[in-house]
């Protein structure tokens, strides 16, 4: 540890001397007051320091004190449905000890309960041999999560003593007999934020991550182990679509990283996520899931760490064998406490005020993402897939956050303000969104549900891009200029966008959709298309089959609103497409 001075205080920004022998992101203790502060820069003896509190009323001359150890997170029983702050301070205990709704400065509380008994039951035996990330027992952390405590890295060895039983996270559970000595290990670890976690392989992510949400799941599906962007202007629904992947995703634990964002968001999803049940557990979805609450009128040195933290968290239990779902809304903001912190570094910025290193650490954050083999003796296999929500101002996707995201993910999703308006959501764009996992997870989903489905998923974007040609003409000449053919196009890329795309948030029913479901639905609005197209081609009027299919149609349209278990129902409407269509070939031209 070092003690030095300080000389300097620009906002959370503050200069000292004296600090000698101490290191880049090394953590510190500004003032009197005892400040978190981390260290981003030395130069010619002063260290720059980036301080994740309020710094008002802090001046040159007073103390500062390293601590020898980088900013770090605690990982052990008692993380999930837990909410902290950027730095990983629980906020419902912050709340009950300072009596405030505000940060107070200098309150040092641990991240976790360290009193609090966990029930261990051992998984290994005495005479062992293990080894860095081997499972020596479980705890039941939740209702939906069992939480395995594994070798810390780094240490390997001979079991001497595991006993089962009710203990601390700071209390020993077992001891490692190794090359240096004993080891007593405890369900607690620490781990530097910055620094990625180990592994044994990274892989090529394989299988699709299910939402739930039509347009993601059918046109631009991400994988396990994948990354993704949501970049849309104000209002677009962004944090609604990643609201929606965090509750409905089929993956084990979801981290949630508020970054940035505005207190009333943060709030409705504590208010939200407790009473939402998890159809895979039956259990709140809070029983799996870690909130981070960065809002944005917190400390902004705090935000630029808080999706370190998350992420570092999320790494954890993929060691575990679990899958992660790790949601940032929003990167841009990360983005501005960057440029924060580098414009008072007095760096030369690169395009728009951002740092040069902007693009490197928006790569750095999202290849912590993947599909790993994980350490251990035992095969076991985790996944982290990173959706990251981005904030362009005025919708310009064009800018330099959006653009270095966009080099790096795999599947882009286009918020589209034009939807927006149109109460369309998720206001997705079929046009400008893409997924660089399409074709392989197709062929995954062709082996699972049907083979089938790639096609129907070409077709269907086939007709929608073909609706965007129908409507130019339709803007100079008119809708009567298209042939009978197009119109029944028109018709259906209609059906494709209201009935199929367009999805409700807060209907219980249309809130979440299957693939079995996804496919039958799809399946039914394209079989229509080709009896329609088919009525036409043995002369059949574009009128008739309008009038005469009225019902149809409408049944089609509430197909979205039958539940999982009713999907009977939606193989009845396609025996009625053949029927109706059938009566109408049959009468063609008799009216």
């Amino acid at each position: 540890m070092a003690i030095g001075t300080i000389l300097k205080v620009s906002g959370p920004l503050v200069t000292a001397s004296g600090l000698q022998g101490a290191k880049i992101h090394e953590i510190c203790k500004v003032s009197e007051k005892g400040l978190i502060g981390e260290i981003i820069e030395l130069k010619k003896g002063i260290a720059s320091i980036q301080v994740y509190e309020e710094t008002a009323g802090i001046g040159p001359g007073e103390v500062v004190e390293t601590t020898g150890a980088p900013l770090s997170v605690e990982l052990a029983p008692g993380l999930l449905s837990q909410m902290f702050d950027g730095i990983q301070r629980p906020l419902d205990k912050y709340m009950a000890q300072t009596n405030s709704d505000y940060l107070e400065r200098g309150v040092s509380i641990s991240p976790l309960d360290w009193q609090k008994k966990w029930t261990f039951i051992p998984k290994k035996a005495v005479g062992d041999y293990v080894e860095t990330g081997d499972i020596i027992g479980v705890v039941q952390e939740t209702t939906a999560i069992e939480h395995r405590v594994m070798v810390p890295p780094n240490v390997s060895g001979e079991i001497t003593e595991i006993k089962a039983g009710n203990y601390s996270i700071k209390e020993d559970i077992c001891l490692i007999k190794t090359e240096n000595g004993e080891k007593a290990i405890q369900m607690l670890q620490r781990w530097p934020v910055r620094k990625p976690r180990p592994f044994k392989t990274k892989m090529k992510p394989g299988q699709p991550l299910v939402t739930g949400q039509r347009v993601i799941d059918t046109f631009f599906p991400v994988a396990k182990g994948g990354s993704a962007a949501v970049p849309g202007p104000f209002g677009a629904g962004k944090t609604v679509v990643q609201h929606q992947i965090a509750k409905w995703s089929d993956v084990d634990i979801v981290v949630y990283i508020g970054c940035g964002e505005r207190g009333n968001e943060m709030k409705d999803v504590i208010n939200e996520f407790p009473e939402l049940i998890d159809p895979q557990t039956g259990e709140s979805i809070m029983e799996r899931t870690v909130l981070i609450a960065n809002t944005s009128n917190m400390p902004v040195a705090a935000r630029e760490a808080s999706i370190y933290t998350g992420i570092t968290i999320a790494e954890y239990y993929r060691d575990m064998g679990y899958s992660i779902a790790v949601m940032a809304d929003s990167t841009s903001r990360w983005a501005e406490a960057l440029r924060e912190m580098s414009g008072r570094l007095q760096e030369i910025p690169g395009d728009e005020g951002y740092p040069a290193y902007l693009g490197s650490r928006i790569a750095e954050y999202y290849e912590r993402a993947g599909r790993f083999k994980t350490l251990g003796q035992e095969p076991r296999e985790g996944s982290i897939t990173a959706i990251g929500a981005v904030s362009p101002a005025g919708g310009d996707l064009s800018e330099p956050v959006t653009q270095n995201t966009l080099r790096i993910v795999k599947v882009f999703w286009a918020l589209d303000s034009a939807l927006a308006q149109k109460r369309h959501f998720p206001a997705i764009s079929w046009v400008d969104s893409y997924s660089l996992y399409e074709d392989e997870l197709n062929a995954y989903v062709d082996s699972l549900i049907s083979d089938e489905w790639s096609e129907l998923v070409e077709k269907a974007m086939t007709i929608l891009q073909e609706e965007s040609r129908l409507e130019e003409i339709v803007q100079l000449v008119g809708i009567d200029s298209l042939s009978q053919k197009d119109r029944i196009t028109m018709v259906t890329a209609r059906s494709i966008r209201q009935d199929y795309l367009q999805q409700n948030a807060f209907d219980d029913v249309d809130t979440h959709t299957s693939r079995t479901k996804q496919f039958k639905m799809i399946s039914n609005i394209l079989s229509f298309n080709d009896h329609m197209q088919k009525a036409i081609r043995l002369g059949a009027y574009y009128d008739e089959i309008i009038k005469g299919t009225v019902q149809l149609r409408e049944k089609i349209a509430r197909s979205k609103y039958i539940h999982e278990y009713e999907l009977d129902k939606l193989d009845h409407i396609q025996q009625e497409i053949q029927q109706t269509i059938q009566t109408i070939i049959e009468n063609g031209g008799n009216e």
